[in-house]
């Protein structure tokens, strides 16, 4: 049995990174359907994984009533509460692959028409009521491609 994955030896080359344009960086997170939300609680920055949609370029996320970023974002006035969401797609064994970071203004959708709409697009990938949804809207989108050549490639 192997002992510990996490220290074991990397033979992988250094990667360069190429940096992506939002047009391409929002068409590489819309590839994917797990990503991570941070907000802040009690002060301080969360992470939590979450499933994610693209909608119109807005990035949406399920959630259920009790969650503390429900909350959060249901006592905005203004324009949602600021988050950053983080996708990736690296190959553990090549380091290869892209992430992408988008930070905006998250707000509660509250249309019932729309929240039904969300719920049709989107399985819950934990067990309980995902009953509510939450529409990002990225103010600022950047990306990278780690690469074993410095040039853009297939991902």
């Amino acid at each position: 049995m192997d002992q510990d994955n996490n220290h074991r030896p990397t033979t992988v080359e250094p990667r360069r990174r190429v940096e992506l344009d939002s047009v391409e960086a929002l068409r590489l997170l819309g590839s994917v359907s797990l990503g991570r939300i941070v907000f802040t609680q009690h002060a301080l920055p969360t992470v939590r994984p979450v499933n994610h949609v693209l909608d119109g370029g807005d990035i949406v996320i399920r959630t259920h009533e009790a969650a503390a970023l429900t909350s959060h974002a249901r006592q905005t006035d203004g324009p949602g509460v600021v988050v950053a969401y983080e996708a990736d797609d690296i190959a553990p064994d090549t380091h290869l692959g892209w992430s992408v970071v988008v930070t905006g203004y998250a707000r509660l959708v509250t249309d019932p028409a729309e929240l039904a709409r969300y719920q049709g697009m989107m399985r819950p990938w934990t067990e309980g009521a995902m009953d509510q949804a939450i529409r990002i809207h990225p103010d600022l989108v950047t990306g990278v491609l780690l690469t074993a050549d410095g040039r853009p490639g297939e991902v």
